[in-house]
């Protein structure tokens, strides 16, 4: 989760679009 937290404001969305596609792949 810390990893999380420092992520730029920039690729927040990607992060947030990758960890829905995970989930639905999951």
């Amino acid at each position: 989760t810390g990893k999380e937290l420092k992520i730029p404001a920039r690729k927040a969305p990607t992060f947030k679009a990758g960890a829905a596609l995970k989930s639905a792949v999951n």
